[in-house]
């Protein structure tokens, strides 16, 4: 598994470690070897994800996480060779938001918005309720797994 981050954004060791983990929990469970696999992190402000949002997806708001997958499904990966998920934009200013509104930390929030990003990549949904359903197990079986379970 390799992380790239944009420009020097590069998180502590600590952080990167978790990242690999949630992203390894998330690969397995699609059967994806995780050592094949690479993925582009970048954290942004509030200002720049609402542009990318409004650029990308025509909805002009902030955001948390944005995912740019290279494929739709994982039955598209190539079957030798690296495989690039995509591209993970996070906002900086959504994950202290989101962090004293769930009353956890910061860190649990950026391993959940990178998680779930994971997930979008991998070509999971939630624009319907049942999808939803999967995807938000499938975000919690990993969060706990990384001993980041929800408090609620």
């Amino acid at each position: 598994m390799t992380i790239y981050f944009d420009d020097e954004q590069a998180v502590s060791q600590e952080m990167y470690e978790l990242m690999e983990k949630a992203a390894a929990a998330c690969l397995e469970k699609e059967d994806v070897d995780p050592e094949r696999c690479e993925i582009s992190v970048t954290f942004v402000s509030g200002e720049e994800i609402q542009e990318l949002n409004r650029d990308h997806r025509g909805v002009d708001s902030v955001t948390d996480v944005l995912s740019f997958p290279q494929y739709e499904e994982p039955a598209e990966f190539p079957d030798e060779g690296e495989i690039c998920l995509g591209d993970v934009v996070i906002c900086t200013d959504k994950i202290k938001e989101q962090a004293l509104e769930f009353g956890h930390s910061e860190e649990r929030e950026t391993i959940y918005l990178f998680t779930h990003s994971i997930l979008h990549l991998l070509g999971y949904d939630h624009m319907e309720e049942d999808e939803k359903r999967v995807m938000r197990a499938r975000e919690e079986e990993v969060m706990e797994g990384l001993g980041l379970p929800n408090e609620d």
